[in-house]
This record gives structure tokens, sequence and C-alpha cells, in this order.
């Protein structure tokens, strides 16, 4: 399956952005998708977690409350709506697609988008 990111951008603390990837190539209701980001020199952090049908969703400790993932079957595409944002978000972020719900949390495997960088101003 392939996967672009798209929606990352500048924006100020407090503020808020909606990233969305978009799947194509295989049926997506079959994959749980994920979003993940990373700091240049850091490791790879896990976000949040949908399940293929939407009905479970898991997100990080550092974002819970502020960060929701959803998905649009119908469309093919999953979100990360993003609020009161903060200078310690600013990453690279990633979608992630994967048949299995344990290899998509740790990252093992799967289909990878190209990225999307949010960057937020303090």
């Amino acid at each position: 399956v392939q996967l672009q990111a798209s929606g990352g951008g500048l924006v100020q603390a407090g503020g808020s952005l909606r990233l969305s990837c978009a799947a194509s190539g295989r049926t997506f209701s079959n994959y749980n998708m994920g979003w993940f980001r990373q700091v240049p020199g850091k490791e790879r952090e896990f976000v949040g977690a949908i399940s293929q049908s939407g009905s479970s969703t898991f997100s990080a400790d550092s974002v819970k409350g502020r960060f929701t993932i959803s998905r649009d079957n119908a469309k093919n595409t999953v979100y990360l709506q993003m609020n009161s944002l903060k200078p310690e978000d600013t990453a690279v972020y990633y979608c992630a697609a994967n048949l299995v719900w344990r290899a998509l949390w740790s990252g093992t495997g799967g289909y990878w988008g190209q990225g999307t960088l949010v960057t937020v101003s303090s």
C-alpha cells in the first residue's frame, strides 16, 4: 500500500494542525493505521494508532488529550488532529499501515509514508 502524508507546516504554540494520510494500492480497511514522529538524531516515537474499523484508538501519553486519530475508510484516509501544540511536538510525522496490530505499535514492518514536517514555534 502506498501512503501519502500531508498537512504539516509551521504553527505557533497553542495552535492546531490536521495531518492527513491518503492510502492507495490495497484495501485500506484491512489495515491498522498509525502515526509516528521523529526528531533528527532521536528515535522514532509512537504517536497513535487506530484499528481497521476505527473502533479502537490509542495515543501516546505525551499527546493524550491533545491529539486525536481518526479514519475514513470510504476515503482511504487516516487523520491526526493536533490541538494545543507545543514546541516539543516539532518533528517529522509519518503514517504507517500494518495488518498486525502489535507490529504497528512497535513500528515493525508494514508500510510507511514519506513524512510531513510539523514545526511549532514558541
